[in-house]
């Protein structure tokens, strides 16, 4: 199987042991162009917590823990930079100081002068192929990193200074197509304390002054985040640059996170029978970022997609959330949640006012059940985030696997 790792290269990779060069080189000619690492959930979840691992097409099977996703892999250079085996990016192993974009740019300019001069502020898509779901959160106390904190330095957000430990976000270099909160122009981000990706605004909302956050800088493999979709006319489209096969179409209704995984596994759209629930970092690889819903009317992914439309909660046409094999472990009952990418309006009613909180493209996340008979929105959290619990589902499958 392209993309495949030998099982001696995933022993390295999971006791965290140094690759030989031998093994290391076996990674990189394994890897496509836009190759998408694992999420490193190894364990299964049910709806309310862990479970033993599903039997194939039993209950839950088809989630991240039970599908043969590509384990990452790390080399720390031992001169403050780690490679990415799997995407063929090296960045920079510490984040230093919070920084505005201005003072970045900076940093970055001084850095480059020093050679090598490719360093960059990742994408969006970049910076969040580094998240791990082994990661563990309690609302804004930090349990686990979502990073691998064995190669990558990230601190926690300052708590004596009147932050919460998830006050340390990092920011990409993919600014947000509308406005956050209906007035802040925003840039996306990823957060390692608490698994999430949104727009953050540039500027405090409180001080007007332009704000400060972490930023990790990369270089390497420009071809990373690049799609290269093809329709093959039996409902499927391929992506050359990950490997990965979706379908055209969607789930046309809204399905409980047990539902959506069976969906998958019942699919046959091109003739095909292994079809399965995507992982969170699967799904964000087709959000286009250049579009957003609220400035184009249009679904944040390449046309080539076929979307479901729905009546958001102020009553206007909108896209739904879509599920993700991916659990994020978060508050009194972990294992409770499932992540979904936004490609419509990131709903919020922060006060009275519904608002694109997070921006086409923020990956978040939703309880995996929905209590029958109950529609009531339901908005949770600080800013008041949109629940739904019955999202769509768009089902991939590896593009060369024998089904």
């Amino acid at each position: 199987m392209v993309n495949s790792l030998s099982v001696k290269s995933l022993f390295f990779v999971a006791t965290g042991l140094v690759l030989s060069p031998l093994l290391a080189g076996e990674l990189r000619q394994s890897r496509l162009p836009y190759t998408v690492p694992g999420t490193g959930q190894l364990v299964a979840y049910g709806e309310r917590g862990e479970i033993p691992r599903p039997a194939k097409n039993s209950d839950f099977f088809g989630q991240d823990a039970t599908n043969n996703l590509i384990a990452p892999a790390y080399v720390d250079n031992k001169d403050g930079t780690v490679s990415d085996l799997v995407t063929g990016l090296v960045w920079m192993k510490t984040l230093g100081t919070k920084m505005t974009f201005a003072e970045a740019q900076d940093a970055l300019r001084d850095l480059n002068k020093k050679g090598p001069a490719d360093w960059r502020i990742p994408s969006v898509k970049e910076l969040y192929s580094l998240i791990l779901y082994s990661g563990q959160v309690f609302g804004d106390k930090s349990i686990k990193l979502f990073i691998d904190s064995r190669f990558f330095e990230q601190p926690l957000g300052d708590v004596s200074a009147g932050e919460r430990e998830v006050d340390a976000q990092v920011w990409s270099a993919t600014p947000f197509n509308g406005l956050t909160m209906g007035r802040d122009r925003s840039q996306f981000g990823v957060n390692f304390v608490d698994g999430r990706i949104k727009a953050y605004p540039l500027k405090d909302p409180r001080t007007g002054s332009p704000r400060r956050m972490y930023f990790r800088f990369v270089r390497g493999n420009p071809e990373y985040g690049k799609n290269n979709f093809k329709a093959n006319g039996d409902g499927t489209i391929s992506d050359l640059a990950t490997g990965l096969m979706w379908q055209k179409g969607d789930s046309r209704q809204g399905l409980s996170w047990k539902n959506a995984l069976a969906h998958c596994r019942n699919q046959t759209t091109g003739g095909f029978h292994d079809w399965r629930m995507p992982s969170a970092k699967e799904l964000q690889t087709i959000v286009d970022y250049t579009i957003s819903f609220q400035a184009n009317a249009r679904p944040s992914a390449s046309a080539l997609f076929d979307f479901s439309r729905i009546a958001g909660p102020d009553s206007k046409v909108d896209v739904p959330y879509y599920w993700t094999g991916t659990t994020l472990l978060d508050g009194p009952r972990p294992g409770n949640m499932a992540m979904y990418i936004v490609f419509g309006t990131a709903f919020a009613k922060p006060v009275d006012v519904l608002v694109d909180a997070h921006g086409s493209g923020a990956a978040r996340a939703d309880p995996k059940s929905h209590k029958e008979g109950d529609r009531t929105p339901v908005y949770f959290g600080p800013q008041g985030d949109l629940q739904v619990a019955l999202n769509y589902v768009r089902c991939v499958r590896p593009m060369n696997s024998v089904s």
